[in-house]
């Protein structure tokens, strides 16, 4: 497998607010054991943290790779010879991707908490995907990696 010429590799990581959460969340089930006393009490705290943090970390993690001709994203894999060109969205634009532009059969790659993506066009015919939505905190770097591999492909 031929590596790609600019590899990239990003998690797209829960921001820190979500720890917080968890943290908050293992405090309720806390104060929901603790009429059954200081050890329920203290598992529900370790318990439901853990809980909600595992919740967190695997929503909040997925990776994009542009990797061996393939662009990896979350459970998605596509070989950079069938995509076209790619627009970087700032906050706005990607906004009005995600909401009145979107087309429903287009793959997002959605995180609302990071507020830039990358467009990428899909052109295989066969394929009925118009255009890859990537939410990502580094959408010019990507959408190098992806053109580098396609010419090292190509």
């Amino acid at each position: 497998m031929q590596l790609s010429a600019t590899p990239y590799e990003e998690r797209l990581t829960a921001p820190r607010s979500w720890w917080l959460i968890s943290f908050l969340v293992g405090v309720s089930f806390a104060l929901i054991l603790l009429p059954f006393g200081i050890l329920p009490m203290l598992g529900g705290l370790v318990g439901g943290t853990a809980a909600a943090a595992v919740v967190a970390s695997a929503y909040g993690s997925p990776r994009i790779r542009v990797v061996g001709g393939s662009l990896i994203a979350g459970e998605a894999q596509i070989p950079v010879s069938a995509l076209g060109g790619s627009e970087v969205l700032d906050p706005e634009e990607a906004r009005a991707w995600r909401t009145y532009k979107a087309d429903t059969r287009a793959f997002l790659l959605l995180r609302s908490y990071i507020p830039m993506a990358l467009r990428v066009e899909v052109t295989d015919p066969e394929d009925p995907t118009p255009y890859l939505y990537l939410s990502t905190r580094e959408p010019e770097k990507l959408a190098a990696a992806i053109e580098a591999a396609r010419e090292t492909a190509a």
